[in-house]
């Protein structure tokens, strides 16, 4: 049986899930992108030691991508609430691990409770569509409430840098992420079936497509560093790299998965690749404050799940307003 015999095969099977053929396509093409990729590193032979370490760390990063591209199109097949509930539980893990990294007064243990708590209510407000309440929750209510709930533990020795810290943490690992998964609920009553899952879609490949392009591009042509107190390996020929190759790839890809026009696609493909490149800088520059590598380990050969979502971070809540305004 022939590469296109299966491809087919995986599409139709896809598609036969409830997928729309677009979306069921593109989830071939990527699952066939990380069997060649797959093929291709194995059969590599390491010239030397040092070949050979990233050779392994290439393993373990495409392993992590099986895994989380499988549980990605699992949670698709069963549909939007096991969606939600993903999103909702890589948004714990995520502030999970913030919480872990950053320096947290003993007085802050139950307050913590507090802000683990946002999480289920502010996914709530996504399964249940409520635009109002998942719009002002995070930034609004549990701005008042964090504080409150700190200066209530009587220990006022470095209250401003807790408060602000758990905030932000909030905001980055619950109230951002949050925007990719309301992309599921965006479109209106009557919109074609699957919009809200292209929509999604269209996001992750392009923020994780513009990661790529630009650590490939900054690799190969690399000669000028933009931040290099920040992110010493960033360069303007990668950043400039990466954001062309984005802008070809949505203009082709976003009229298949959205309803959003190949010229509005190429526009939209700037703005994620600019915001994930911020969302990439600033998470270093998080890193680096606190003297840290990765934020964790979970996901080998790509650190922990901050590492993974950083770029996310800055392209969904950009990207859902730029649909909310201009197209629903």
């Amino acid at each position: 049986m022939s590469g296109a015999n299966v491809g087919q095969m995986v599409v139709d099977v896809l598609a036969g899930r409830g997928l729309p053929p677009a979306l069921a396509a593109t989830i071939a093409i990527i699952l066939a992108g990380l069997v060649f990729a797959s093929v291709f590193v194995r059969l590599r032979r390491p010239a030397d030691d040092a070949a050979a370490a990233k050779r392994r760390e290439l393993k373990a990063r495409i392993r992590s991508w099986w895994v989380m591209v499988t549980i990605l199109v699992a949670a698709l097949l069963i549909g939007r609430t096991a969606m939600v509930v993903l999103f909702a539980f890589v948004s714990y893990l995520a502030l999970k691990e913030y919480l872990t990294i950053i320096p947290t007064r003993r007085a802050d243990r139950v307050v913590l409770l507090i802000a683990y708590l946002a999480v289920p209510i502010q996914y709530y407000w996504v399964g249940t569509a409520w635009y109002g309440m998942f719009v002002i929750f995070v930034p609004v209510y549990m701005f008042l409430i964090l504080p409150g709930a700190l200066v209530l533990r009587g220990e006022t020795s470095g209250f401003l840098k807790a408060a602000g810290t758990l905030h932000w943490g909030l905001m980055i690992a619950v109230f951002a992420l949050s925007h990719a998964a309301y992309l599921l609920a965006v479109p209106p009553p009557g919109s074609p079936e699957g919009t809200g899952a292209g929509l999604l879609v269209f996001l992750i490949i392009a923020t994780e497509f513009n990661d790529v392009a630009q650590f490939m591009c900054g690799r190969r042509f690399g000669r000028h560093k933009i931040t290099p107190k920040v992110s010493p390996n960033k360069t303007v020929e990668g950043f400039v790299g990466g954001l062309v190759a984005t802008v070809l790839l949505s203009a082709v890809l976003a009229p298949q998965l959205t309803p959003i026009t190949m010229p509005a696609g190429a526009a939209i493909g700037a703005l994620l690749a600019v915001a994930g490149f911020f969302g990439d800088i600033v998470m270093s520059a998080m890193k680096r404050d606190l003297g840290i590598k990765d934020t964790g380990t979970m996901l080998p050969g790509h650190g922990g799940i901050l590492d993974r979502i950083d770029s996310l971070v800055f392209t969904a809540p950009l990207f859902f307003h730029t649909i909310r305004y201009f197209y629903f």
